[in-house]
């Protein structure tokens, strides 16, 4: 197998940014959901309330983050900074402490939301959001903004099995850019990803644990291009039909995983790799 994409998404449910190469960290790929929006009570905001956020492109260079929208100038906020005021934000039931990057950065996303007290967090890079035990081995893993694991990964083999049960109800495919994946295998069979338990380089390299499936929102209702929703229930309702993780209830796409080896690796669109199966 092959990685066929690589894709990060620097604020947390903004649009995303395909790589042909990225850095591994524990945190995950380098700078994915390194930003989160908050609203005024200092909590993440995200597609599942305000599904236009995916209209926001993101651009990295060697030294800021660069957010664009057709109908406004470019913010830019300096890749490196870490003097800014501290805010304690909460995502789900964790509170972190983030740093806020200021009333201009504030301003550009509640002129373009259209919703006031939106503020724009960086981690802090000194603070630490552990992932979840529950479905660990022993280990301990940490994140920065993903909803709870570092890396999502997913196959070109189930995008393909769910979108031919969309054929069937006549209803038009889905892209994968609707599950916002962090790496992308070449795999042809459907849902193969849930029966593995590590992906790794071929050779002496980096190694991914595969940890906990990943039960869908309706996020991947939202069109990423336009921040729309076409369908309202779909692709959720016909995903959950499927019944991709035997045993559970919900709608699954994708496998949760976390860091094993290779801190600082360089992982690349192409490179093979290998999977363990459980």
């Amino acid at each position: 197998m092959q990685i066929s994409e690589l894709n990060i998404y620097p604020v947390k449910s903004l649009h995303g940014v395909g790589l042909t190469r990225a850095r591994l960290t524990p945190r995950g790929l380098a700078y994915d959901r390194h930003w989160m929006v908050v609203d005024a009570a200092q909590r993440f905001v995200t597609q599942r309330e305000i599904p236009p956020m995916a209209r926001i492109a993101v651009r990295l260079t060697d030294d800021a983050l660069i957010l664009e929208h057709a109908d406004h100038a470019p913010l830019t906020i300096e890749l490196t900074r870490s003097d800014q005021p501290r805010l304690a934000v909460t995502i789900f039931q964790d509170e972190c402490e983030a740093l806020d990057e200021g009333e201009e950065a504030a301003a550009w996303l509640s002129a373009i939301l259209g919703q006031q007290g939106l503020r724009l967090v960086r981690f802090a890079e000194d603070r630490r959001r552990d992932v979840e035990p529950d479905w660990l081995r022993g280990e301990q893993a940490h994140t920065a903004f993903p909803d709870g694991y570092p890396f999502l990964v997913t196959a070109e083999g189930s995008l393909a099995g769910l979108n031919e049960s969309l054929a069937k109800k006549g209803l038009d495919a889905v892209p994968m850019d609707r599950f916002r994946p962090n790496i992308v295998v070449d795999s042809d069979a459907p849902f193969a990803e849930r029966d593995w338990d590590e992906l790794a380089a071929d050779g002496d390299g980096w190694r991914i644990g595969i940890r906990k499936p990943c039960k869908r929102c309706k996020v991947i209702t939202v069109d990423q291009d336009n921040g729309t929703t076409p369908l309202i229930k779909e692709p959720l309702k016909t995903l959950a039909e499927m019944a991709t993780q035997p045993g559970m209830k919900g709608a699954f796409f994708g496998q949760n995983a976390i860091l094993l080896d290779g801190d600082g690796q360089t992982v690349a669109v192409g490179d093979r790799v290998t999977a363990s199966p459980r």
